[in-house]
């Protein structure tokens, strides 16, 4: 494996794998103004979501916190921020501005949304064409922010696609990579295991607080056997019967070797390098956009039937060992470890085609989920609106 990869260092140190001048609506009225200028200015990189309006507390906290991080990600070489208000705009401003990279913010009311649009696209204009003279340079592996999350898992996902993240994980891991993995609800069953990967009873501590606050919010709405959603429909089309085994599965993706070096709360940055859980949802483009804010900057998503979600900020590598998805949405996959059980090849060697896969992502070529334009970026919601 290599020891180093070409990304573009941004102004605060931290790297990234794309180079992306993006367009943020701080809530749903700016959406329109956003999307038109993501049409008039070529390069640029549209994010939209439904929220932001009449939302309060942690929730509230939680709106801002993802969307300065994902601002903020080091993908991003430059961001506009546009809001129906300009108060809440620059809040968000002056936290991406922290970051040392420029970031401008617009306000719609009393000024509407065609000058707006005019205003915006502008600056777009002038930031794409600063953003595309940037170079990448030489970085070392442990620079490298990886996440992970699996979806539409099936019995091949536990055997082949899930331990081949684990494999890769190991390796990045050995390298000083840092390392995030999540989905709190799917790992119902297999909560001893990851708690006995905690290097010390405070990580430990802070993960079952996690798990058991999911576990109470269940019993609360006496929803615990969780039907038609843990597992899925398309799950149990795939032989997983129970959320126990879809957990086992899911826990083959942080390997045999690292121990787990913290616990974070949902959109939270890692403090270092290492192995981190994240308390998010097992709902892929919202786990995907919270890894986002939090500075991952390329993502392993291992699939059995078939799952053909993206992100608009970060590259997300497909993979599976099911021969028949491979078959049927081949246009979905990056990656086929299908050999792996059929016996052709071993685990390590699994392994060392995603990273080559990794390797080649991180340095341009382009994922399935970027050619097809898969880039849901879904905001993880805690209250109703006031």
């Amino acid at each position: 494996m290599k020891d180093s990869f070409m990304g573009y260092r941004r102004e605060n140190g931290r790297v990234g794998v794309r180079n992306h001048v993006v367009l943020m609506p701080l809530d749903d009225l700016s959406n329109t103004v956003c999307r038109n200028v993501s049409h008039m200015v070529n390069g640029t990189v549209y994010v939209d979501h439904p929220y932001g309006r009449l939302q309060f507390g942690s929730d509230l906290d939680l709106h801002f916190k993802t969307l300065i991080g994902a601002a903020s990600n080091p993908n991003v070489a430059a961001a506009i921020i546009v809001g129906i208000e300009e108060t809440w705009t620059d809040r968000v401003v002056q936290a991406v501005a922290s970051t040392g990279k420029p970031v401008f913010g617009f306000g719609i009311e009393q000024v509407g949304d065609l000058q707006t649009s005019c205003n915006v696209a502008r600056k777009a204009r002038e930031l794409v064409r600063w953003a595309s003279g940037l170079h990448r340079t030489e970085c070392a592996l442990n620079e490298l922010w990886v996440s992970t999350k699996c979806g539409e898992s099936d019995t091949t996902s536990g055997l082949a696609s899930c331990p081949t993240v684990g494999n890769a994980f190991d390796k990045l891991w050995e390298r000083g990579a840092t390392l995030l993995f999540g989905e709190t609800t799917e790992l119902t069953g297999a909560e001893n295991i990851i708690a006995s990967r905690c290097m010390n009873d405070d990580v430990r501590n802070d993960f079952m607080k996690f798990f058991n606050n999911y576990a109470a919010f269940i019993d609360k709405h006496k929803t615990s056997d969780m039907r038609d959603s843990q597992p899925s429909k398309g799950n149990i089309a795939g032989g997983l019967t129970t959320i126990e085994e879809k957990a086992y599965g899911n826990a083959m993706k942080i390997g045999r070797k690292a121990m787990i070096c913290g616990a974070l709360d949902k959109a939270e940055m890692p403090s270092g390098p290492g192995l981190w859980f994240m308390n998010s949802s097992s709902a892929g483009a919202e786990m995907m956009t919270l890894a986002v804010a939090a500075g991952f900057v390329v993502h392993f998503f291992p699939t059995g039937q078939g799952n053909v979600v993206g992100n608009p900020l970060f590259p997300v590598i497909k993979l599976t060992a099911n021969p028949r998805t491979v078959r049927t949405m081949n246009e979905h996959i990056d990656l086929d470890v299908s050999a792996l059980l059929r016996g052709e090849i071993s685990l390590d060697d699994a392994g060392d085609l995603l990273l080559n896969a990794m390797f080649a992502t991180i340095e341009g070529q382009m994922t399935s989920t970027e050619i097809l334009h898969h880039d849901e970026f879904v905001m993880t919601r805690l209250y109703e609106s006031a």
